[in-house]
């Protein structure tokens, strides 16, 4: 949500108000009873059943009008008893009509519809917390299974490869948290200025180790124990630099990596491509499979939440993945989207010079 929507607003002045209805009511009564009257007058018609009949049309037509009336309010009655029990999926009918019960009932479908949206995003938050932990983890327990296994040493090196990944484990699940607040605002960003080529490779080699682990290891977010994909990194010129958040550009990072991964051929090849962009400071990154590519009819959407058509597929992914890298690029100001290639899959990301200017 991006705070609150103007209501409808309400028709006071509307031909077909409640106070209009309510008028013509008391008018067309009033007729009734003084043509009944001259009726009576002129046909020597007993008073009596000149009442009768006047009392009968004025209850008639009083009947009809309160039923118009109050048809919508028991409509809301049922919808807000449905909304407080956490049914957020009712809706009021009549939010079509020209009076004020119709801009009640066009209020509490758009109540109905912020908090649907609210709950959505607390259960997409869930799934993205636990999508974006599996990475981290996946790596971290591979290089500790090596180290037990005794495939590799327990020296320095390998340690500061394992509490890089427990300290990125700890700020993701700080900056994750972040989702919540998407639809409320601008998350802020923490950008720096950083040279591409060592960023990148320090990316590649985690995903690498992810990748690469023993069978039943996922990889990334998608369950996927690939190792006979190779990841290549072309980076020009070689001491280019780039402005961002590093954290969340490791998001789209390893995600579009994750994904290129889980969409290559056996033996394939996955390429990331980090160039200057056409602004001044502004950085293009590519990360090209060789996979079956995505239809151009699939495209659009591929960005979604829990789209798997194209990105999961029924590999068990939970289509977060790109979801997530077109929120941390929209953080920066910057586009990503799916581009032209005459093999598997090319996704491009384009991030500004500079921080983007608040919304």
């Amino acid at each position: 949500m991006n705070g609150p929507r103007p209501g409808p607003g309400l028709r006071a002045y509307s031909p077909f108000s409640i106070k209009t209805k309510l008028g013509t009511l008391v008018v067309v009564s009033v007729f009734i009873t003084t043509g009944l009257l001259m009726v009576a007058l002129r046909t020597a018609t007993e008073l009596r059943f000149i009442t009768v009949f006047s009392v009968i049309a004025s209850m008639l037509i009083t009947q009809f009008v309160a039923h118009s009336l109050t048809a919508p309010l028991d409509d809301m009655t049922t919808v807000a008893r449905a909304i407080s029990h956490g049914d957020y999926t009712r809706r009021v009918r009549g939010a079509g009509r020209r009076d004020e019960l119709g801009d009640l009932a066009a209020t509490i479908n758009l109540m109905a519809d912020d908090l649907e949206a609210v709950d959505r995003h607390r259960k997409e938050l869930v799934a993205n917390v636990s999508h974006e932990l599996r990475t981290p983890i996946a790596a971290l327990r591979a290089v500790l299974e090596n180290v037990v296994d005794g495939v590799s040493e327990a020296d320095p090196e390998t340690m500061r490869t394992a509490l890089k990944q427990t300290e990125r484990l700890g700020r993701l699940v700080e900056t994750l948290l972040d989702l919540s607040r998407v639809d409320n605002g601008v998350v802020p960003l923490k950008a720096r200025r950083f040279e591409v080529w060592p960023y990148l490779s320090g990316v590649l080699k985690e995903s690498g180790l992810a990748a690469a682990g023993r069978p039943g290891l996922a990889s990334g977010s998608g369950g996927h124990t690939r190792n006979d994909v190779h990841l290549h990194l072309d980076v020009f010129p070689t001491e280019l630099t780039a402005y961002a958040d590093a954290e969340r550009l490791h998001q789209v990072v390893a995600n579009l990596i994750d994904n290129a991964v889980k969409h290559s051929p056996p033996h394939g090849r996955v390429t990331v491509r980090a160039r200057a962009g056409e602004a001044a400071g502004s950085l293009a990154l590519e990360v090209v499979d060789e996979g079956p590519g995505i239809p151009e009819a699939e495209r659009h959407r591929v960005f979604e939440r829990f789209n798997r058509g194209a990105t999961g597929g029924g590999d068990g992914g939970t289509g977060l993945g790109l979801a997530i890298a077109r929120w941390a690029v929209g953080l920066h100001g910057g586009h990503i989207g799916v581009a032209e290639s005459s093999r598997g899959c090319r996704i491009l990301v384009t991030l500004p010079g500079s921080s983007p200017a608040p919304s």
